[in-house]
């Protein structure tokens, strides 16, 4: 009877590249009056809008993507309205993504704003999936103009995970520390 083939027990190295507050900050990129301002792109607060995104200026305020417009308003009133320009959305997710293949064969879009990379092919040779992370953020950086957050454990719940803690942390590396506090029996829902 033959054997089973071999399973390799070498970990994937995935990266979850994030956009920070993508749509407000093309925004902010592309109209320098609305730097440092509360930008919400959305809808109408006046009707029956909701929040897109909006700018870490705004989330200051508790507003967040899916809320009313209308409450956001309430939230901030100073907050600047924009209404979305999905073509030039769509124009900066296609750089970035090109950006991304350039380090990876295999990058899995999950939106216009965020993927998966997987980087294992990459660090074969000893380069460090940290290292890669970070020169894709500066890459996008230069080429865009905008910041990216990139997160890089085991796995892709645990990478979106790690890119998703509190901005402005750009790259986060949930390593074995991180794991044993977080995924304990205790914290098991």
């Amino acid at each position: 009877m033959p054997s089973p083939p071999e399973r390799s027990l070498a970990l994937r190295k995935i990266i979850h590249v994030d956009m920070n507050a993508f749509f407000a900050a093309v925004e902010q990129r592309d109209r320098p009056e609305l730097r440092g301002q509360p930008v919400i792109v959305g809808g109408d607060p006046n009707g029956r809008g909701v929040v897109a995104t909006c700018s870490y200026e705004a989330r200051r305020f508790g507003i967040h993507s899916a809320m009313s417009a209308a409450r956001a308003r309430s939230l901030c009133p100073q907050a600047i309205f924009v209404r979305p320009r999905m073509d030039a959305y769509r124009q900066v997710s296609r750089q970035v993504m090109e950006i991304l293949r350039r380090y990876a064969p295999l990058v899995e879009p999950l939106s216009l704003d965020e993927a998966f990379l997987d980087v294992t092919a990459a660090t074969a040779d000893g380069v460090l999936a940290m290292q890669i992370a970070r020169e894709i953020r500066a890459r996008i950086q230069r080429e865009t103009g905008l910041i990216a957050s990139a997160g890089e454990p085991f796995n892709k719940p645990l990478a979106k995970l790690a890119s998703d803690c509190p901005y402005p942390m750009p790259y986060r590396n949930l390593g074995y520390w991180f794991l044993s506090r977080f995924l304990t029996l205790d914290n098991a829902i």
